[in-house]
């Protein structure tokens, strides 16, 4: 995982920021509160990756409850709409293609936009899954599996999944 000719603790402000951005999507304040300890803490710190994905997620997990709230807003619905308009971020497109979600028939898709709205109006968020090494019909039996719960339980889980995602997304960082 350690590139020898790069170390975080040799990055800029800007560098740094831009390096740990996406592993939270679309929340780079998660990466600037990062950046804050930083320079609060000895620089060998931040060359462990389990320790900076440990510092990443006590951030979230400290976070308000609407700020949470807005972290899973900011994540695309699997193979949703965002994905058909090809507007997913580098790492989200890559995530789900690998799941399969862009080789969707025209049914499996219409029962995936389904889903989603399902989801989303009971829930006030998108499904969240970390789908790297999942397949389409994993993804759907955790779709069915999860509709039943209540907000906070599938709240806590959807919070539990975004985690899984960053420490995925985090270990292809190549340090």
């Amino acid at each position: 995982m350690h590139h020898p000719s790069v170390s975080c603790s040799q990055l800029n402000e800007a560098a740094f920021i831009a390096l740990f951005a996406s592993v939270y999507e679309h929340s780079s304040w998660v990466a600037e509160q990062l950046w804050r300890q930083k320079s609060e803490h000895p620089s060998e710190y931040f060359n462990d990756m389990e320790k900076i994905q440990t510092a990443m997620r006590g951030i979230v997990d400290q976070s308000t409850d609407e700020q949470k709230l807005l972290l899973l807003r900011a994540h695309p619905d699997l193979a949703g709409k965002a994905a058909l308009s090809g507007s997913l971020t580098p790492a989200s497109k890559s995530e789900q293609s690998g799941a399969g979600l862009d080789q969707c028939s025209q049914e499996e898709l219409a029962y995936f936009l389904q889903l989603n709205d399902q989801y989303h109006s009971k829930f006030g968020f998108p499904f969240i899954m970390a789908v790297k090494g999942a397949t389409k019909e994993q993804i759907l039996a955790g779709f069915e599996s999860r509709m039943p719960n209540d907000l906070q339980t599938e709240f806590d889980r959807a919070m539990s999944e975004v985690h899984k995602i960053a420490a995925f997304r985090l270990a292809d960082l190549s340090l």
